[in-house]
């Protein structure tokens, strides 16, 4: 699904079991602030950094405190440049060669001011990774001011709305064509876009950044065809992330190149996935809501999701499928992965 067009419209299909209602609720999140509530659709689970440096404070340390919280970076560091100003500090790229893939590809970084403020030297940081929509080959749309979220997240955090969020947004395809899209997957005779994300660039972030133990402040988020990537890897690998905010996804594995491997096409497909699942996470899915069609899509793959799996339903009041609909769902999505997941935290 690519973003800046809307799907096809198709007649509304009444779900039973999800009630859409709008954002009504406070939703308070790191101490305090006022936000908008996404209704269940299942019952929930209980300074800038300097440019070219991938790990501005610290030694690097490959074994944690047997009882801390805090993971210091193992390195080796990798060769972050910077590649625009934000107001909110520079974002930053690099080409990760993947150990495990064997797949090399750009990454991008950005570091919330906290995580070079001398009051913070001893914390590690919640990780939130970004899926682009489109084909993400050499570019990413939460990069290039088009869906401005770590100008939005500082003034969140500023207000004690969200936390300070180390974002990670790699490419998700190495080719521009539109059919041959690897949908973050591992497809038999391609390259191991799977491998690279669900486990090279966790090993790329935990080797340059200040990070926690265990999977409570990893979190993914993603829109259009970044949606189906944020959930089918939440869903994966629920040992790694433990939420997820899919934007307006048709949660479905299409690319063309799957043809001929039935059995791994379905095991990657968001909606099939979804009807199976085990995995113990949190996903908050949006609709919108000028899509009688994405509305129709997204409120029955949610209403598939049953314990430990929980899926919350958002309706975006008149949203279309576009870059500009999505940014405004920014605020709200931060804000409810800041109540999701564990924030910065110190052993000091």
């Amino acid at each position: 699904m690519q973003p800046q067009q809307s799907p096809p419209t198709r007649t509304r299909a009444v779900l039973a079991g999800i009630t859409v209602l709008a954002l009504s609720a406070a939703l308070s999140a790191c101490g305090g602030g006022s936000s908008s509530k996404p209704t269940a659709a299942a019952k929930p689970g209980a300074g800038t950094a300097v440019p070219g440096s991938a790990a501005p404070a610290g030694p690097a340390s490959s074994a944690p405190p047997k009882d801390g919280k805090v993971v210091m970076p193992t390195g080796p560091a990798a060769d972050l440049k910077k590649v625009r100003d934000t107001k909110a500090g520079p974002i930053m790229m690099t080409t990760l060669a993947g150990k495990k893939s064997g797949v090399s590809a750009q990454v991008w970084v950005w570091l919330p001011p906290q995580y070079s403020d001398p009051k913070f030297a001893t914390f590690g940081f919640p990780v939130l990774t970004l899926y682009a929509g489109g084909q993400s080959n050499g570019y990413n749309t939460w990069t290039d001011n088009q869906l401005p979220i770590q100008e939005i997240d500082a003034q969140l955090v500023q207000q004690q709305k969200a936390h300070p969020f180390i974002m990670i947004m790699p490419v998700q395809n190495l080719s521009g064509d539109e059919h041959r899209s690897l949908d973050c997957s591992d497809i038999p005779g391609q390259p191991k876009m799977g491998t690279w994300l669900s486990q090279d660039i966790p090993d790329f972030v935990r080797a340059n950044f200040r990070t926690l133990k265990g999977r409570d402040s990893w979190g993914l988020m993603g829109a259009s065809s970044g949606a189906d990537c944020s959930a089918k890897l939440a869903m994966q690998h629920p040992d790694l992330y433990k939420a997820a905010v899919p934007i307006d996804g048709d949660f479905k594995a299409d690319s063309t190149l799957w043809k001929g491997h039935p059995a791994e096409d379905d095991a990657n497909s968001p909606d099939k996935l979804i009807a199976t699942s085990k995995a113990d996470v949190r996903m908050l899915a949006t609709a919108g809501g000028g899509s009688a069609y994405e509305v129709d899509v997204v409120k029955k793959w949610a209403a598939k999701a049953a314990a430990p799996t929980t899926v919350e339903y958002y309706e975006e009041p008149g949203g279309k499928h576009l870059t500009s609909d999505f940014g405004k769902l920014i605020p709200m999505s931060l804000e409810w992965l800041t109540k999701n997941l564990t924030g910065p935290q110190s052993d000091g």
